[in-house]
């Protein structure tokens, strides 16, 4: 269940934000002023914050001045402010959003629920790439091909991943040894060729018109992907 901060002063307006807010299934958190915002922040870890501009204590722009300075939590903004430049301000400032007062409660639901989806496939681009039917998750460190987890040995994994990570870019076997094996590894770099076998054999049915891992002659390794 994902969490919403709902930092507001006006208590009728926050109660009326919770209500609609949790009727959606979110966790809530209700705070109504700038010092308490940025406690509730670290403490309750939101997934979006719903940030009202004028707040006592500190005001809406300080606080999310001071949330970017830390995080990439989304934060839409909501005010009475009408000008254009402070609209733009606050985009200017790391705002996701920007919600003019009087709203409707269905419209604030909808605009986080935009967010929240814009910045998961953000987060998404940034760990998860797709190579074809091949997808690679770096954070999760699972493989997918045609939708189905192929399961990899955790060495032959790194092996993958280190490769993936940086498609065209020869490694050399000393190269991968370090990274993967550590500098103290004693063994032989046969190791490398056996873990490339491997890794072949369980991306058998990836298709040779999508992507590779190359052997470069006396070099090392290269993942290949044709566009």
């Amino acid at each position: 269940m994902k969490r919403i901060l709902i930092v507001e002063d006006e208590v009728n307006i926050a109660r009326v934000l919770n209500l609609y807010i949790r009727k959606e299934g979110y966790e809530t958190l209700v705070v109504h002023d700038g010092l308490q915002a940025l406690e509730a922040f670290e403490s309750f870890q939101p997934a979006l914050v719903l940030l009202d501009i004028m707040l006592p204590g500190m005001n809406g722009w300080e606080v999310l001045q001071s949330i970017r300075q830390r995080h990439s939590c989304p934060v839409i903004l909501l005010t009475s402010l009408t000008k254009t430049e402070q609209k733009l301000q606050g985009l200017g400032d790391g705002a996701d959003d920007y919600i003019t007062k009087p709203f409707v409660g269905e419209e604030v639901v909808a605009r986080i629920k935009a967010v929240l989806r814009r910045t998961s496939a953000m987060l998404e681009k940034e760990h998860v790439r797709y190579y074809g039917s091949l997808k690679v998750d770096f954070q999760s460190h699972q493989i997918y091909l045609n939708g189905a987890e192929i399961f990899l040995s955790p060495r032959d994994l790194a092996v993958f991943l280190v490769l993936a990570e940086r498609p065209k870019q020869v490694f050399s076997r000393e190269q991968l040894i370090e990274q993967v094996w550590g500098i103290d590894y004693e063994g032989s770099d046969r190791a490398v060729d056996l873990a490339i076998k491997r890794i072949r054999g369980a991306l058998e049915n990836w298709k040779s018109s999508e992507g590779e891992i190359k052997t470069m002659h006396r070099i090392g390794y290269q993942f290949i992907v044709y566009e």
